[in-house]
């Protein structure tokens, strides 16, 4: 077949990550085929680390691909194998298999506290990856999954780690046919089947988990299109008009808040900017909060500015008006309406000031999550990956 001079063929890309909406629907294997086949290829193919869950399947799918051994860790008396980065960058292969790309570290095992910041010294070593992850880990998404499902999303992947990937595939199940695998122990042990079907692994949570991994790939998708048309193109008008500003102050709830503008900012393929509206009443206690904020920030690729003003809404509208801001993202005050009225609504004015300036504002419910996940850890929830 006849390839262009311009457009070179490139089967395996240097980061690819398989997506899945829940465990179970197939990543693993598929991570495995992959290595499988480009090592029938001739590559230089090792895993660098794989989970089976001693699932026989998943088992069978390494045959005889080389696996560098795992690291030993001890925490708090009891003995964990985890992936040997040194290992790995020392035996230097062309590519390497890592699975579960959110995993958090075991303390003491090495120099990351998570295993996508190993992925990223591999790659920034030269070498490719090949990895899996469920949608539930993707940082703008968990507060989603946790409200979905009512179970504690605690390790989590910034966006922007995922959005590296050159290649993201999405390996998909139909809710009925994962619960049909689960109920034939093909995903859990049988003593864990009746309680996940019955909980985690509902119909209703696995419709609603598949439409966001749906939707997340779709979005990636566009992006890539997006991209070859603007390099291929470029005599084209391209409508990159769409900016979404994003208020962040110390209260509660605001990490939501932050998240779903990064969702909103996704689909419309806008730019993100948070915005701190810094005051002197700015308590000690806020302002950490708002440097965790700000961290979330960098996890969902925003552009992150703090500004001063005395006037929060005004503040807030002239940021918009000058960096041509087209939506507002506000979180849902939490004043009482004696407040209300004695003090004014920021987000009443704000709604009034864009109003003139012919910004569209959304109003964010704000939830505070640290209170669901106590809820949900007293309720004796456990997270299921």
């Amino acid at each position: 077949m006849y390839a262009p001079d311009d457009e070179q063929v490139n089967p395996t890309g240097r980061f690819r990550i398989y997506l899945g909406a829940v465990a179970g629907v197939g990543k693993t294997c598929a991570m495995l085929d992959e290595g499988w086949r480009r090592h029938e290829r001739g590559g230089d193919v090792v895993v660098g680390f794989v989970e089976t869950h001693g699932r026989a399947h998943t088992v069978e799918q390494l045959r005889d691909l080389e696996v560098v051994p795992r690291k030993h860790a001890g925490h708090r008396g009891a003995d964990f194998e985890e992936m040997d980065l040194d290992a790995i960058l020392e035996r230097r292969p062309e590519i390497v298999l890592v699975d579960e790309l959110a995993h958090t570290n075991v303390p003491g095992s090495g120099r990351h506290e998570k295993r996508w910041e190993d992925v990223v010294e591999i790659l920034d070593a030269g070498i490719a990856v090949v990895s899996t992850v469920n949608v539930q880990h993707l940082e703008s998404i968990a507060d989603a999954v946790e409200q979905i499902t009512g179970v504690a999303v605690r390790e989590r992947v910034p966006d922007w780690v995922v959005r590296r990937a050159d290649q993201l595939e999405l390996i998909d199940s139909s809710p009925q046919q994962l619960r049909r695998r689960m109920m034939h122990g093909n995903v859990y042990p049988p003593d864990k089947v009746e309680g996940a079907l019955a909980g985690f692994f509902r119909t209703e949570n696995l419709v609603a988990l598949r439409e966001l991994a749906l939707r997340f790939v779709a979005d990636e998708t566009e992006e890539e299109l997006l991209a070859y048309l603007e390099s291929h193109h470029q005599t084209a008008v391209w409508d990159t008009s769409e900016r979404i500003l994003v208020a962040v102050t110390g209260a509660p709830g605001t990490p939501g808040v932050v998240r779903r503008a990064a969702r909103i900012a996704a689909r419309v393929k806008a730019e993100l900017h948070v915005v701190h509206v810094v005051t002197d009443a700015t308590s000690s206690g806020a302002r950490h909060t708002i440097d965790e904020v700000h961290q979330l920030a960098d996890d969902v690729g925003a552009t992150w500015h703090d500004v001063s003003g005395d006037d929060p809404a005004r503040t807030l509208v002239s940021f918009a008006s000058e960096h041509q801001i087209t939506q507002i993202v506000l979180g849902s005050s939490r004043r009482g309406r004696f407040e209300e009225l004695t003090r004014g609504s920021v987000v009443s004015r704000v709604l009034r000031f864009a109003a003139e300036e012919g910004v569209d504002v959304h109003v964010i419910a704000r939830r505070d999550h640290s209170e669901q996940r106590d809820h949900s850890e007293s309720a004796g929830a456990a997270e299921i990956t």
